[in-house]
């Protein structure tokens, strides 16, 4: 079977940056990634790739940052008091937060933390990354109505087909 609009897909993958860098695997967790094609499971440049794929195949896909978790957006680091971070002692780079922003909820990475300030970033730690990925389709199979209409496969369903 073809991978096409909601079918079931595990897929093992290895992530690379340019210089070779391991970001992710799928393969340490011994556990295929499963995801419900054309449902926005995974980043759209790699889900264009894997469109007509077969289980078997094997691929290496470079996915520009356009098509990944976007351009880094200097507007999306700010210096904020350190009077916002109320009940955390400690605060250090590195630490992530969740707030609200002017879509909704959103991820910020702590970059700086000066006496009184914290610069926060709101960028996807990938944002403006092009990324490698080496993928190995496990199974396609197709999805049921329940999963369509939650838009990601059911865990319970995929030992199943």
């Amino acid at each position: 079977m073809q991978i096409s609009a909601n079918s079931v897909v595990g897929i093992h993958y290895t992530l690379t940056d340019n210089a070779g860098t391991v970001l992710d695997s799928s393969r340490d967790r011994g556990e295929p990634l499963y995801y419900l094609h054309g449902h926005n499971n995974i980043i759209p440049g790699l889900e264009n790739a894997l469109l007509g794929k077969e289980a078997g195949e094997a691929l290496q896909v470079t996915v520009e940052p356009a098509q990944a978790y976007g351009e880094r957006n200097d507007a999306l680091v700010q210096e904020v008091d350190k009077a916002a971070f109320q009940g955390v002692d400690d605060i250090q780079p590195g630490m992530q937060f969740q707030t609200q922003g002017p879509g909704g909820a959103m991820i910020v990475t702590v970059t700086d933390v000066a006496a009184e300030k914290v610069t926060i970033d709101a960028n996807h730690p990938l944002a403006g990354t092009t990324l490698n990925f080496d993928v190995a389709i496990e199974m396609v199979r197709e999805s049921t109505q329940e999963e369509v209409a939650h838009g990601h496969p059911h865990e319970g369903e995929l030992a199943n087909h």
